[in-house]
């Protein structure tokens, strides 16, 4: 699965606030992760307050400026992921989080290809291992020659201590849903230079096998969705533009590659746009995009700060 949708911000605190205010999400003091041997802080916000339901989250998280005794290598790696985005992209990611139910696995694959990895040392914080791709110990610095640039993390499934009932078939659903509210994170969007290239690395090096490429002329981008065994994980869909002028080529020509929009589903999409009417955030409707599969509500960015937000109808 996805673990979340993240934002490397300046002020995590602040972003976490200003995103349950202006989109409804849902925060909780429990659901915010700071120690002190790791300096940084992040919020695993939610779209539902059940992790079965909705198992991906939402993550503004950010780095404070302190030695990191839990983890001396990451800030390196971070530096030279923040140099890798570009230090002006509005949108950044610490890292793409995938958890996996068999982290040895894929540990031991890497290792067997010599591929770049690095795991972090367990601490009593943090007592479970995280592998970061594309670099090593001896050199942390990111490189994008594993994953395509998609800058991934990956955990194992047992820290996440997820309900049971998540894995059940069919997935579960809300209980009653009023009219507006969010079910759950449905697509992680990242712009990509040549989706080709990115899943061509992704299969040769995690064994992570692509959907069919999806093309959209209209809105000037293809579509390759990378799923997870968990179905209703937010699914990472890498965007290539096909066009400089189309709204995901002028974020790729100004911005770079990289994160790009977290995609929602809310239980009916008028009820939604009424209530962020009414928390002031401005939106936009589209009311036939092909890449959605109907009506999308468009978040105006500068009420988020910065990151791109959207709302879709949920499909059971």
């Amino acid at each position: 699965m996805l673990l979340s949708g993240d934002l490397m911000v300046a002020d995590p605190d602040a972003t976490a606030q200003l995103l349950v205010e202006r989109l409804g999400l849902i925060g909780h003091p429990n659901w915010r992760q700071a120690f002190p041997n790791h300096p940084y802080v992040a919020h695993f916000l939610r779209t539902h307050k059940s992790l079965a339901v909705a198992p991906t989250r939402i993550e503004p998280q950010g780095h404070t400026d302190q030695p990191n005794h839990g983890d001396p290598m990451f800030p390196v790696y971070l530096h030279s992921l923040e140099q890798f985005q570009g230090p002006g992209r509005p949108i950044k990611t610490h890292a793409t989080v995938l958890i996996s139910d068999d982290l040895t696995g894929v540990a031991q694959r890497l290792f067997e290809r010599r591929l770049p990895f690095r795991v972090a040392q367990v601490t009593p914080e943090m007592p479970f291992d995280r592998l970061w791709v594309g670099c090593t110990p001896e050199d942390p610095r990111y490189l994008p020659e594993v994953d395509g640039g998609l800058c991934i993390e990956i955990m194992g499934l047992d820290p996440l201590q997820m309900p049971a009932d998540t894995f059940a078939t069919p997935p579960p659903e809300p209980r009653d849903p009023e009219p507006g509210s969010l079910v759950r994170v449905v697509a992680r969007g990242f712009l990509v230079r040549d989706s080709a290239d990115v899943t061509s690395r992704l299969h040769a090096n995690l064994d992570w096998e692509p959907a069919p490429t999806e093309s959209f002329p209209d809105e000037g981008f293809r579509r390759v969705r990378m799923g997870f065994a968990l179905p209703h994980s937010a699914a990472l869909d890498l965007i290539e533009p096909t066009r400089w002028d189309g709204e995901a080529g002028k974020f790729l020509c100004n911005w770079g590659p990289g994160p790009y929009y977290i995609r929602i589903s809310v239980n009916g999409l008028d009820a939604k746009a009424d209530q962020l009417e009414r928390a002031g955030t401005r939106f936009t409707l589209d009311k036939d995009s092909a890449s959605a599969g109907g009506s999308m509500l468009r978040v105006d960015p500068q009420d988020v700060g910065g990151a791109i937000f959207e709302f879709v109808e949920h499909r059971p």
